[in-house]
């Protein structure tokens, strides 16, 4: 446990504690040899639990059920839920352990995660159990019999769905406030945004466990025993390998990010790296700002594929060595428009798209390609503009060396509300107050070449590091920087296609 903080390992310790705490009573119910005890529904819950879990630790299993299923933290939750309407509290927690440790735990160290795992489902479907017990859900099901309702034996129905959908509510209720906890402790996110949107989330499947638990739990107690049960693994396997589609789509889109991204990166190698740390930087930012989970991923999309345009722009300007002519700089300015027409039709992107279109468009309007300004230029866009040029100046290129920290973010608040949005500048201060910053060096130099010449000083830059932002690997010429709206034909190379290069934006400044 060396690697979590503090923090997370006595987190995880009270929660191992209250663990314990719910399983304990369990040594106060009836022995195994007796018939109305819960120790058979207990064995039989629990290895079926487990027997779902265990195939993904198996290497041949888990390689053949991952193809086609996967076997993920989740999937049969339906069985613990069915033993939270079936068994005592103390009984329900104890079941859910051992599926929980022969779980498979992608990151390390695997031994915690597991028992953190098995802790966290212990204390969610011990208090199901308590929720269901609350609402008399076991008289419900037909165990007892229930004043004015149905004779023992038979469900009540539709009561039975109140106290299945308390357990289930409880159920989610302690999954998603314990897993905001390691949120705060383990990953060091603001209290005020751990918990966001985990709740929301969640309430729909496991709205849809709890009905196939119920299921589970309704015909264990029918005439045709436990063996019918087992029934309902058809449906959860169902939505296991609709979840799966829901990832090999995923898998994909991740696979085409990384192809556009080293194109990238092959033609314009002083950059190398720089499109990943954009990325890295817009998610701190979005953190900062509170956007939900499907928000952030698309926003860090944005930031990876931000330079993705320069794809269309010759290799002989991104490479230049000397100062660009105002030609070579018109040209460059195109790669904003250029990227937003290699993923135009990347639907996943959302967002993302005008972000690569903006990202260069400045708060006070002079940005290009289409000069919008304040509230004009999307929230994405203004987002990457501070990843982009942070990231610029903290990097050592093939022109000069990197920039400490302390001075990009002295010169990223300088330009705060002329060239960037305040907001995303403080965003981005405080998540480097928490987080820090790993700076590297993304050119391919070895070190036996010449040494970059030194930073011109601050003063001496109307812009943050103009030549950085312009994505191109060298120095800024005299000349000033020329926009899309002024940029004559003639230096315009052929566009992408025929919607490439608008002159003018449509209403509201979007494409």
């Amino acid at each position: 446990m060396n690697a979590i903080p503090g923090a997370a390992r006595a987190y995880i310790c009270c929660a191992v504690l209250g663990a314990l705490a719910c399983v304990l009573p369990v040594s106060a119910l009836p022995g195994q040899l007796d018939p109305d005890g819960p120790w058979p529904a207990v064995l039989l819950l629990g290895t079926l639990y487990a027997l779902c879990e265990a195939p993904a630790r198996c290497r041949f299993l888990g390689r053949s059920v991952r193809g086609s299923v996967p076997v993920t933290a989740g999937s049969f939750f339906p069985v613990l839920l069915a033993a939270a309407f079936l068994l005592p509290p103390a009984a329900a927690a104890l079941m859910a352990v051992p599926g929980a440790l022969c779980g498979r735990v992608a990151q390390r160290p695997a031994g915690v995660r597991r028992v953190w795992r098995a802790a966290q489902l212990a204390i969610a479907t011990w208090a199901a159990a308590q929720a269901h017990r609350l609402l008399d859900g076991p008289a419900a099901l037909g165990g007892t019999a229930h004043p004015g309702h149905a004779a023992p034996g038979i469900p009540d129905f539709p009561y039975a769905l109140l106290p299945a959908g308390a357990g289930a509510l409880a159920f989610c209720l302690v999954l998603s406030a314990l897993d905001g906890g390691v949120f705060v402790t383990a990953e060091r996110q603001p209290v005020r945004t751990a918990w966001r949107g985990l709740l929301g989330r969640s309430l729909a499947p496991y709205g849809a466990h709890a009905l196939a638990g119920l299921m589970m739990a309704v015909l264990w107690r029918s005439p045709y025993g436990p063996l019918s049960a087992l029934f309902v693994l058809l449906p959860m396997y169902i939505s296991c390998w609709v979840f799966a589609q829901y990832h090999r789509e995923r898998a994909a889109h991740q696979a085409t990010i990384r192809a556009l991204v080293q194109a990238v990166d092959l033609k314009d190698r002083y950059t190398r790296g720089h499109s990943e740390r954009v990325g890295r930087a817009s998610a701190m930012i979005a953190r900062e700002l509170g956007m939900d989970g499907e928000r952030l991923e698309v926003l860090r999309f944005a930031g990876i594929l931000h330079d993705v345009g320069k794809l269309g722009v010759p290799t002989r300007v991104l490479r230049k060595d000397g100062p660009l002519t105002p030609q070579e700089r018109r040209v460059i300015e195109l790669h904003p428009e250029y990227g937003h027409e290699i993923v135009r039709g990347i639907g996943f992107l959302g967002e993302a798209r005008l972000a690569i279109l903006h990202h260069h468009e400045r708060l006070d309007g002079s940005g290009y390609p289409y000069g919008l300004a304040g509230a004009e230029i999307p929230e994405f866009a203004r987002v990457v503009a501070v990843a982009d040029a942070f990231d610029a100046m903290t990097s050592t290129r093939s022109y000069r060396r990197a920039r400490p920290v302390a001075t990009a973010v002295a010169e990223l608040r300088r330009c705060a509300g002329t060239q960037f949005d305040p907001r995303m500048v403080r965003a981005l201060v405080r998540a480097l107050d928490r987080y820090g910053w790993q700076t590297a060096v993304t050119s391919d130099e070895t070190g036996s070449g010449p040494e970059p010449p030194p930073d011109p000083p601050l003063e001496a830059t109307p812009t943050v590091a103009a030549g950085a932002l312009l994505g191109a690997p060298r120095k800024a010429s005299g000349a000033p920087a020329a926009t899309r709206r002024n940029a004559p034909r003639e230096s315009v190379p052929p566009p992408l296609g025929p919607d490439a290069l608008r002159r003018t934006p449509p209403p509201g400044g979007r494409p």
